[in-house]
């Protein structure tokens, strides 16, 4: 069993995408597998370096390390997509060689003018209209002109059908999923496109990710097939929601692992609640450490519906995560709070003894790191 996580760097690691990252590291951890970190950063305008060892950091600091990836190596790299354009280039070659993929010279105008006339005559969901489809690449007078052009995948099926491990059969009409641009008229490659190419390179055998992606399936599993690639088994998980019923964002207030972070929670306590973000344990115990989540971890436990993240159930399963740590550890994940407010001098070993014993006689009125200070005065 293979699996990977491909978080694109353009901004702090959101709860909604960790949740995807710890269920595929239970998964691969759960089964004797390999996790794979790769860097989705084809976005040169919005990504950046200091995004990336962001993202780096809040995946150590939540415990999910990598086996093959950025800072790791493996045997399946470059592991950044920015590094891999002759793969994406050489795959595109093959597939326009073989009549899978054509040429199409159609301007931001032409595509505009054809959707709307789409929506116009009713259409619900607009799709390529087909106007390169029929042009004779041998022939072509404009290929000659060096006109500008994309590449589109040419779909010929009647229709795409999978078992997803989530939602069970799923099936889409070929006439909804149109010929989808692969390779962008600057040379960049599309995400439907690269992260089939990278996702075959890399032997992945499953993929869990949000069911937002459940869309772009049919027409990453056509490209697989015309690679000459198995497609993995792929399993879409429900969104995580804020407590208005709506997908979790900014408006929620805090919603980057980061943020949560910084307020003092446990790294143990927020794998925790991730993990109990659509799936339960068998026992329907809630407080739970990583090696046991690893341990218990099925996709067969996850469910279709969509889950609320509940900040008050994170503290409360934070102070439980504080009351079970030993003295030591405790004192650890306090420090920082006890020295900035003057408790604990930097350097003090002598001091340490004091404090150790004084938050575990206190944890039982913590709910997080940061109330530590208050709980020993």
């Amino acid at each position: 069993m293979r699996v990977r996580f491909a978080p694109s760097p353009t901004g702090h690691l959101h709860v909604g995408n960790a949740r995807t990252a710890l269920f595929n590291w239970l998964l691969a951890r759960h089964g004797g597998g390999t996790f794979v970190l790769r860097i989705e950063d084809t976005d040169a305008e919005r990504s950046t370096g200091a995004s990336e060892e962001a993202i780096l950091e809040d995946l150590r600091w939540l415990g999910l390390d990598w086996d093959e990836g950025p800072c790791r190596g493996g045997g399946h790299g470059p592991y950044r997509q920015s590094e891999r354009g002759p793969v994406y280039a050489q795959a595109a070659a093959r597939l326009l060689e073989q009549g899978a993929a054509y040429r199409c010279f159609c301007t931001r105008q032409e595509l505009e003018a054809d959707k709307e006339a789409q929506l116009l005559s009713g259409a619900a969901a607009p799709r390529y209209a087909g106007r390169c489809r029929q042009i004779d690449p041998a022939v072509s007078q404009r290929r000659a002109a060096s006109e500008p052009f994309a590449l589109r995948f040419r779909v010929t099926a009647p229709s795409v059908a999978f078992d997803d491990g989530v939602r069970g059969r799923v099936e889409f009409p070929g006439a909804q999923i149109g010929d989808p641009v692969i390779v962008r008229a600057d040379g960049t490659p599309t995400y439907n496109f690269a992260v089939v190419v990278d996702d075959a390179a890399m032997a992945i055998t499953h993929v869990v990710r949000g069911e937002d992606h459940l869309s772009n399936t049919p027409r990453q599993i056509l490209i697989y097939r015309a690679l000459g690639a198995a497609p993995p088994a792929f399993a879409h998980v429900a969104l995580v929601l804020g407590p208005d019923g709506k997908p979790l964002s900014k408006r929620h207030g805090a919603t980057s692992v980061a943020d949560f972070r910084e307020r003092g929670f446990l790294p143990a306590a927020m794998v925790n609640c991730l993990a109990l973000l659509g799936w339960s344990h068998p026992d329907g115990r809630e407080v739970l450490g990583l090696e046991e989540l690893a341990g218990a971890f099925t996709l067969q436990r996850v469910g279709r519906a969509a889950s609320m993240f509940d900040s008050r159930k994170l503290a409360w399963l934070n102070a439980h995560h504080l009351r079970a740590m030993p003295p030591e550890r405790l004192l650890a994940a306090c420090r920082r709070e006890l020295e900035q407010t003057g408790y604990l001098v930097p350097g003090d070993a002598a001091a340490d003894g004091w404090a150790a014993r004084a938050l575990s006689a206190f944890a039982g009125q913590m709910e997080l790191s940061s109330d530590a200070p208050a709980a020993t005065r």
